[in-house]
């Protein structure tokens, strides 16, 4: 095969440091970057995007999650100086239920209404077959 070719779509997920909810609804939809969908709530975002193959995914969540609070910060949103946790959590997504979890992240708001993120976070790794070790 002359050529390489992956698709693998990740749905990402991280919160504000100490899950302190910073993320204002007055500015949370200009985190947007070049992605499938990306909300969340005041202290934690999903992202869904395609993994671009020239990139570690270590490097990617650096990135996205560097530029955003360095941006964040810069336009003074709010008082408090903003960070990111310093994990992530990855999963990958088969392109069957792409629309699947499109349709989960675009339901965030309403999805909390009935369960914390902790709880949904616990939910995740256990799906997925992780420990729940420290915090998000």
């Amino acid at each position: 095969m002359s050529h390489s070719f992956t698709k693998v779509w990740i749905h990402g997920i991280f919160s504000t440091k100490d899950r302190i909810p910073l993320i204002k609804q007055n500015f949370e939809n200009e985190l947007d970057c070049k992605v499938k969908i990306i909300n969340g709530m005041s202290e934690h975002l999903h992202i869904l995007f395609l993994l671009n193959p020239n990139y570690a995914l270590k490097d990617v969540f650096h990135s996205i999650k560097g530029s955003s609070s360095h941006w964040i910060n810069q336009e003074n949103f709010i008082k408090e100086k903003f960070a990111w946790q310093i994990g992530y959590s990855a999963f990958s997504v088969s392109e069957s239920k792409l629309k699947d979890v499109e349709k989960y992240i675009q339901n965030q708001k309403e999805h909390h209404k009935k369960i914390t993120f902790h709880e949904e976070y616990e939910a995740f790794l256990k799906k997925y077959g992780l420990n729940l070790i420290g915090n998000a």
